[in-house]
């Protein structure tokens, strides 16, 4: 019998609530056959706050694990031997301190930091387009890139220092094309940012640590064809840009979190199969294999999947890897003509984006091209799937049935319970009290000397994590140097295909505007440090493309700042996007600010909200709830027309 080869590294995507309950559930997965970690933080955690910071208000422990200073991150590994592990960090803005943290535990564990194996995912660039949770500006950004790159190299070689990531330009309806160019622009920005710090000699052992994160739909034929030409062309840009010579050095290394964006809240057992397909196009092919797959689980739509979700997917994986013959086969899909013309167009529609990237002067200068080109895509996405010509089975096609019996009386997902935020700050503070002051000033000094003085930021943040500096403080030190920056929003700039019915609903706004004396105008607002920016862009292009005036400003507005903007704009209703699972928290807070303010404004919401809750804010006085089955977007258009309606509702005038 063949060799088998060795099955990628099995991974669930995890962390909730506290530091303690993510290890439980870490070490819990472990011990079901998983075989790396990934961690998920809270957004706090992720944009540089502390966990009482006014901004992480409602949003401590909610879509990942809140890391507030060295305690957590020794409870977060607590009984895991990171020596023995291979760890993978979703952290982009705050990866410096984030391996800063990881490093120190790993040192307390008396682990052999060069033998450390792990990524950090450590990619601004989409976050600008997709994700939001950037920070700093592009400039500074790429710095910090280059400086975890370069300390991993000396200190820490098997670690890997980047980790791009085209997972979220699909979720952000990247077409196959845009998601290859797109990364591939990335990965070069950062080894040209890098090449400089190193030798001539010691530069293509840099370019072997740049590994990738992407995503895989459910066309798995094309996706499989994306993932062997993504292996063709980094082997062309390694070797002619670069110069890199030796071929093991030049392989295109990936780990790949199979798609979330075509998960459905209507039937959501089908996601089970869903997830199959997408996986089989980063295992079929030995040539362009993941090295590291984590799946979704099948109740994502729904909200916050619970052990026995994750646990499924685990299965699907172990399934695949161990009962299949697939291991034992060498590509199946060399010399395939199919195949081989599917590839081919790819790589040239790829390298066409990459040109004009190029021509703009690379990914940090092309990023308001980038975000249009997403915001467009997503935007034909959704209107194929509205005019019908895209199939979504339950959705826009066999949508009858029997109810799902997976969903049970709490909606099928698991919740965090309130008090965790509270718990959360008591830590905190007695964190805080316990520390020696004096350390926490000097270190936080050296810090903010070294953004200023353009040092390397990785030996001074070791030095903050050993102190007990928490990410707030270093967060507030290195955007008092680099400054905080606003993304553009893309929506401005998109063309979208014009959607079937806006001759219609046209003529509904035009004739509200008409009884109004003024247009329409519609607030899209997106309070909180949510980033997940796509539905909110979406709804702001179809209600500009109907005739209304638009305020949409980005994301990550307090509540205060939303309602200033409705006053000052005159908005006639306010449509709030939260997908973080803050929405209770932040729609209230919202509500009293504008009764406060006696401002008669009607009020919509949309993200991943279950019935429970959604009852429940339209109890607190929200005019509509939408979630993701909400899909036609012209029938959300016309509710709005009829909340404004001068015989129905007090516009704010």
């Amino acid at each position: 019998m063949a060799q088998k080869d060795r099955p990628w590294l099995f991974r669930t995507y995890a962390g909730h609530s506290t530091a303690s309950a993510s290890n439980a559930l870490y070490r819990s997965n472990l011990a079901k056959g998983q075989t790396g970690l990934s961690v998920a933080f809270d957004l706090p955690t992720q944009t540089g706050y502390d966990s009482d910071h006014v901004l992480a208000g409602g949003e401590v422990g909610k879509v990942g694990v809140p890391i507030s200073h060295l305690g957590d991150m020794r409870a977060l590994f607590a009984d895991i031997p990171l020596d023995q592990m291979n760890t993978s960090m979703t952290i982009n803005a705050t990866a410096a301190w984030l391996l800063a943290l990881y490093v120190t535990v790993a040192e307390e564990q008396g682990a052999d930091i060069a033998a450390l194996k792990g990524t950090v995912q450590n990619d601004i660039i989409k976050e600008y387009l997709s994700r939001g949770t950037y920070v700093f500006p592009p400039a500074p950004s790429l710095k910090l890139i280059g400086d975890i790159a370069e300390y991993c190299y000396t200190s820490v070689p098997k670690w890997n220092p980047m980790n791009v990531c085209s997972y979220h330009l699909q979720e952000a309806g990247a077409t196959p094309e845009q998601e290859l160019a797109f990364a591939l622009a990335t990965a070069t920005a950062v080894l040209d940012e890098v090449r400089p710090r190193v030798s001539e000699e010691d530069f293509p052992g840099l370019v072997a640590r740049i590994s990738f994160f992407v995503n895989a739909g459910i066309r798995f034929v094309t996706e499989m064809c994306k993932m062997r030409a993504f292996v063709d062309l980094w082997d062309e840009i390694c070797a002619e840009r670069y110069g890199v010579e030796d071929p093991k050095l030049r392989r295109f290394r990936y780990g790949v979190q199979v798609n979330s964006l075509g998960l459905t809240e209507q039937q959501p057992e089908n996601n089970v199969y869903r997830i199959l397909m997408e996986m089989l196009a980063v295992t079929l092919s030995k040539k362009a294999r993941a090295r590291a797959v984590q799946l979704p689980a099948w109740n994502e739509a729904l909200g916050l999947p619970r052990p026995w979700d994750q646990q499924w997917s685990l299965r699907m994986q172990q399934i695949m890897a161990y009962e299949t013959d697939l291991l034992e086969y060498d590509d199946l899909f060399d010399g395939n003509p199919a195949v081989d013309r599917k590839v081919e167009a790819l790589k040239t529609g790829a390298r066409e984006e990459l040109a004009r990237i190029d021509e703009m002067g690379g990914a940090v200068a092309a990023i308001d091209y980038m975000k249009s080109r997403l915001v467009e895509s997503n935007a034909d996405r959704l209107v194929r799937i509205e005019r019908g010509d895209t199939t979504v089975v339950g959705v826009n096609a066999f949508t009858g049935g029997e109810k799902s019996p997976l969903v049970d009386e709490q909606g099928g997902i698991m919740t965090v319970d309130p008090a965790v935020e509270q718990e959360q700050i008591d830590r905190l503070q007695a964190w805080r009290d316990d520390r020696d002051d004096l350390a926490v000033r000097r270190a936080l000094d050296d810090l903010r000397s070294a953004a200023r003085e353009g040092r390397n930021i990785m030996p001074p943040s070791i030095a903050c994590a050993k102190a007990g500096v928490t990410t707030g403080e270093w967060g507030t030190a290195i955007r008092a140097e680099f400054g905080e920056y606003r993304a553009p929003t893309g929506v401005s700039k998109a063309v979208s295909n014009a959607a079937t019915g806006l001759d219609d609903l046209r003529e509904a706004v035009g004739d509200v505007a008409a009884r109004l004396g003024r247009p329409l105008t519609f607030l899209v607002g997106k309070p909180g440090l949510d980033g997940h920016s796509n539905g909110a862009e979406q709804i702001a292009c179809r209600a500009r493309d109907a005739g209304m005036d638009v305020i949409y400003d980005g994301i990550r507005l307090t509540p205060e700042q939303i309602v200033t903007a409705a006053r000052e704009g005159r908005a006639h209703v306010i449509g709030l996007s939260i997908l973080s699972g803050s929405h209770l928290p932040l729609v209230r807070d919202m509500l009293a600010r504008l009764a406060a303010e006696n401002l008669t404004v009607p009020v919509v919401v949309g993200g991943i909200i279950p019935e429970e809750d959604a009852a429940q804010l339209r109890k607190d006085g929200v005019a509509r709830v939408y979630t993701p089955k909400d899909f036609e977007l012209n029938r959300i258009m016309f509710d709005l027309v009829d909340l404004v309606d001068p015989d129905r509702t007090v516009a704010a005038e």
